[in-house]
C-alpha cells in the first residue's frame, strides 16, 4: 500500500500518511477495519481484489469469516453515501474500487512532510545499522548503537530527527531510502553496519542526500576496541554534522554521561526493546536495570527507565503504590542529579513529579526535556498526557500533533494521549476517530473512546466499548481512576467521571 499519497474521489479525500478519510464536512468515522478495507481498494483501483486476498491483508494474524468482509464493505457504502457507487461487487470473486471514480491531481500528492522538515531544518532518518555479526544475540547491540547515535544527532537544536520507532518501521524490510525519505518527510538518510567481536567493534556508516537524487555525502569505516564504543558514537554524530552543515562547530558541545561498564550498557539497551510492553516485560526491564545500576551506579539512563518502569508497576500492572512510587521519585531524582543534560532524565522526573502533583515542578522538568532536546518525541507525546491535567489541553493535541511529526510510525500510546488531550478539549469526534486507529483501538485506551462515545451522545456505542474494555480490566473503577490522576482542576476531573457513568462504567 502506498502511504505516500492522497486520493480524491466525489467529494472525499482519502489520507494514507494521516489515516483519515475527509468530506465536505470534515472527517469521517470509519472504524480501522474498516479504514484498512477501503485503502486498499483504493490504492489497487481498477484491479479486481478477491476476498481471500483481502481477508488476509485487512485481518492478517487471525481467521476471520467472509461476514467480516461484508460487514466492512456495508460500513464503507453506509459512510460514502451515493459515492459507495465506486466499490463495485464482482459475483463469486470480491470487489473493485473503479478507477474512473478517482480524480487525477490530488492522487498524485505527496504525502505531508513533517512540518519542521519543511521550514528548512536539515532533516535526517537514521536506519537500523545491520547486524554483520556472526552471533544473532548481538541484533539488539546494533539495535542499540542506532538509538544512541538518533539520540547524538537528535540533542542537535537545528537538527529535525525521525524518531526511533519510525525508522525501525523499516527493520528487515526491501529499502528504496528515496521513497523512505518521501514518506518520512526528510532529505537525508543515514544508513550503517556494525560487527562486535569479543573486544572489537567495526561500523561501517554512510550518508545519503535522499532527496536530491540519493547521492553520497560522506561515508566512513570506524575499527576501534569496544571499549571506544562512545567515542565512535560521538564521532560519527560529528562527522554528520559537519558533512551537512559545512561546520563542525553546528554540533553542540555538551558534557553528557556515558557509562562506564559494557556489561551494564548491554543491560540497559536490552531493556529499551522489551519497554512496557506487558507486566511480565516490565519485571525484566526492571531487573536489567537493577543489574546495571549494581554494575555502574552512575548510570543515568538506567536509574531514569528504571523509574519509569517503577511507575508502570503502580500505575498500570495493578501493584501497589509502595515501595514503586517513592522508588521511581528517588530514581528519578538521581538521574538528574547525575546528568542534568539528559532529555530522557528530565522528562521521566516530570511524569513522576505530575502524580505527586507538584504540577509547577512537573512542568517545569517537561519544557527543560523539551529544550535539552526538541526532537524527544516521547517526551512530547508524555506532555500531551500531562498538559489536560493542569487544565492546558490544547497544548496537549499541539504537543502530541508535534510527537507525531517526529514520529510517524509511533507505539499505540501516543494515540492513546492524543485522545486524551482531544476529549479534555472538547474534541469528541475526533478523539473518537483516534482512538479507534488500529494501533491503540484494541488496548485500554477503549476506556476514553467509550468516553468520547457518551460526550457525543452515542451512549450504545459507548457502552459496548466500555463493555470490551471492562472484559480485560473487570477491576477498573472510575473513582479509584480518578483518584490517581492528578487533575489540577477538579471540574476537569468531573466532566471525565460524568463521561465515564454515562458509559456505562462502574464507579
Amino acid at each position: 500500500m502506498d502511504s505516500a499519497r492522497e486520493y480524491a474521489f466525489a467529494g472525499f479525500t482519502l489520507n494514507l500518511q494521516r489515516g483519515v478519510l475527509r468530506d465536505g464536512s470534515g472527517a469521517v468515522d470509519l472504524r480501522p477495519k474498516a479504514f484498512h478495507l477501503l485503502a486498499c481498494l483504493v490504492t489497487n483501483a481498477g484491479r479486481v481484489m478477491p476476498k481471500e486476498e483481502l481477508l488476509d491483508t485487512i485481518w492478517p494474524d487471525v481467521t476471520v469469516s467472509e461476514d467480516s468482509l461484508t460487514q466492512c464493505i456495508g460500513e464503507l457504502r453506509r459512510a460514502l453515501g451515493k459515492a459507495a457507487s465506486a466499490i463495485r461487487t464482482v459475483p463469486r470473486r470480491g470487489y473493485v474500487f473503479e478507477e474512473a471514480a478517482l480524480e487525477a491531481a490530488p492522487a498524485a500528492t505527496a504525502a505531508e512532510p513533517p512540518a519542521a522538515a519543511a521550514i528548512g531544518r536539515p532533516s535526517i532518518a537514521v536506519m537500523p545499522f545491520r547486524n554483520l555479526s556472526s552471533d544473532p544475540e548481538q541484533e539488539f547491540f546494533t539495535d542499540g548503537l542506532t538509538e544512541d547515535i538518533i539520540t547524538d544527532l537528535s540533542n542537535v537544536p537545528s537538527f529535525f530527527v525521525i524518531a526511533r520507532d519510525s525508522t525501525f518501521a523499516y527493520k528487515d524490510k526491501p529499502t528504496n531510502v528515496r521513497e523512505i525519505a518521501q514518506v518520512l518527510g526528510v532529505k537525508y538518510i543515514l544508513e550503517g553496519s556494525a560487527r562486535r567481536s569479543a573486544q572489537r567493534l567495526r561500523i561501517n556508516v554512510q550518508l545519503i542526500d535522499a532527496a536530491g537524487g540519493g547521492n553520497h555525502v560522506w561515508a566512513e569505516r570506524f575499527d576501534n576496541d569496544l571499549a571506544d564504543i562512545f567515542v565512535v558514537q560521538d564521532e560519527i554524530a560529528r562527522r554528520v554534522v559537519e558533512a551537512i552543515t559545512g561546520k563542525l562547530a553546528a554540533f553542540p558541545v555538551v558534557e553528557r554521561y556515558r557509562p562506564s561498564n559494557i556489561e551494564a550498557y548491554d543491560l540497559c539497551i536490552r531493556a529499551r526493546t522489551l519497554w512496557a510492553q506487558n507486566k511480565a516485560s516490565t519485571h525484566i526491564v526492571q531487573s536489567f536495570l537493577e543489574h546495571a545500576i549494581a554494575l555502574d551506579p552512575g548510570y543515568c539512563e538506567a536509574h531514569w527507565r528504571l523509574a519509569m518502569a517503577l511507575v508502570h508497576n503502580w500505575l498500570h500492572w495493578g501493584e501497589p503504590e509502595k515501595p514503586n512510587r517513592p522508588n521511581a521519585i528517588a530514581h528519578a531524582q538521581r538521574a538528574v542529579e547525575l546528568d542534568p543534560n539528559d532529555s530522557g532524565a528530565h522528562w521521566a522526573l516530570g511524569f513522576v513529579l505530575s502524580y505527586e502533583r507538584r504540577w509547577d515542578e512537573a512542568e517545569a522538568h517537561c519544557e527543560t526535556a523539551i529544550r535539552l532536546n526538541p526532537n524527544n518525541a516521547d517526551a512530547l507525546a508524555m506532555l500531551a498526557d500531562f498538559k489536560p491535567l493542569i487544565g492546558e489541553p490544547q497544548q496537549g493535541v499541539q504537543c502530541a500533533e508535534r510527537a507525531l511529526r517526529l514520529n510517524p510510525h509511533p507505539p499505540h500510546w501516543y494515540y492513546w494521549n492524543l485522545g486524551f488531550a482531544q476529549f479534555a478539549n472538547g474534541q469528541y469526534e475526533d478523539a473518537a476517530r483516534t482512538l479507534r486507529r488500529e494501533e491503540t483501538y484494541r488496548t485500554a485506551s477503549r476506556r476514553i473512546l467509550a468516553a468520547a462515545l457518551a460526550a457525543l451522545g452515542r451512549v450504545p456505542e459507548a457502552q459496548e466499548e466500555a463493555k470490551l474494555f471492562l472484559s480485560t480490566s473487570p477491576h477498573w473503577r472510575i473513582s479509584k481512576w480518578i483518584e490517581s490522576q492528578p487533575f489540577k482542576n477538579p471540574d476537569d476531573a468531573q466532566r471525565w467521571f460524568d463521561a465515564y457513568r454515562l458509559a456505562g462504567l462502574p464507579e
